[in-house]
């Protein structure tokens, strides 16, 4: 038990600082988005069973040599079984310390997607009074305003895009299919949902420099997946002059303001989304996609990654 405790410790430092530091720099996420995305919620998923394991573990070794043991010794504690020896203070402040860090990561990733939500309702009542829904594309909502704007809104009960006058005014019908196309893979992929664990994960955790590291990563990699989507129905030129269009049209009209029921708000392509440099290479200078070998590569290196700690809780008698 006290073996496994330091080799989940170990595992959480190592999750929570050199192998996210080493993925943010890699150039091959850019090469496939899919694989980079699967590595970064595993990494995300094995650091948090790795912190609060290495705690029960501790905690709890001072009730038995397997967690079976430990928690039915425990068990017999709480009932008031005589025979059972209380653990230290050490122990007890580490599984309380178990305890709290499970608890706050669930209540803030429930405290997260009802503030989303309630920002997302209130923002479909705005919706309805600005907008008009488009004649030509099902689903979308066309803004009356001279600033491009294109932004999506998820949800379980109706998705829906939205474009400004402006914007569809400046686009060429090919243009304008890319950028559908863009905010539809958001939605149908629920892109919001891999941003919403994330920013819960670093609500929760803003004093781990990686949280913040990995919501940034996480947020470029759902716009390339998007571009990918994009990309498979127009050219990337076309793509990228509707792009640009959407991140520096405002420029040219530098008294032109956003309404601002509408200025931060939407999902998976905000309406001043932003354009990063990673994503401006890769549609300029394109790169062919990483080989099928080395993406399952990648993908099973991120699935030892989650199994390892995951085995450990099950099965902690196999490391000791």
């Amino acid at each position: 038990m006290l073996l496994t405790s330091y080799l989940l410790a170990g595992l959480a430092i190592l999750l929570a600082w050199p192998i996210p530091v080493v993925l943010s720099r890699a150039q091959w996420t850019a090469r496939s988005p899919f694989a980079a995305m699967v590595m970064w919620q595993s990494i995300a998923l094995a650091g948090g069973l790795s912190m609060i394991g290495a705690m029960l573990f501790w905690g709890l070794d001072s009730l038995g040599d397997t967690l079976l043991t430990a928690l039915e010794r425990g068990v017999k504690l709480i009932l008031g079984d005589p025979s059972i020896a209380s653990p230290g203070t050490i122990h007890i402040f580490a599984l309380s310390t178990a305890a709290l860090l499970g608890f706050h990561l669930v209540l803030t990733l429930i405290r997260a997607a009802w503030r989303i939500s309630r920002q997302r309702s209130r923002h479909r009542h705005i919706l309805s009074l600005l907008t008009q829904e488009s004649t030509l594309n099902p689903g979308t909502l066309v803004l009356d305003h001279e600033i491009p704007i294109a932004y999506c809104l998820p949800s379980f009960s109706g998705s829906v895009t939205v474009l400004s006058r402006g914007l569809v005014q400046r686009l060429s019908e090919e243009e304008l299919q890319a950028v559908l196309a863009h905010e539809k893979a958001h939605l149908e992929q629920r892109h919001d949902l891999l941003l919403l664990a994330f920013t819960s994960w670093h609500d929760a955790l803003p004093w781990l420099p990686t949280s913040k590291l990995a919501l940034t990563a996480v947020q470029d990699l759902v716009e390339m997946l998007a571009d990918d989507a994009a990309l498979r129905e127009v050219s990337p030129a076309e793509l990228l002059r509707a792009l640009l269009t959407v991140a520096t049209g405002a420029l040219g009209e530098p008294d032109a303001k956003a309404p601002a029921a509408i200025s931060n708000a939407g999902t998976g392509g905000a309406p001043t989304e932003e354009l990063t440099s990673q994503r401006l290479r890769r549609l300029l200078t394109p790169k062919s996609p990483l080989t099928a070998s080395v993406r399952d590569l990648i993908l099973a290196a991120a699935l030892l990654l989650l199994a390892l700690p995951t085995t450990m809780l099950v099965a902690p008698g196999l490391f000791g």
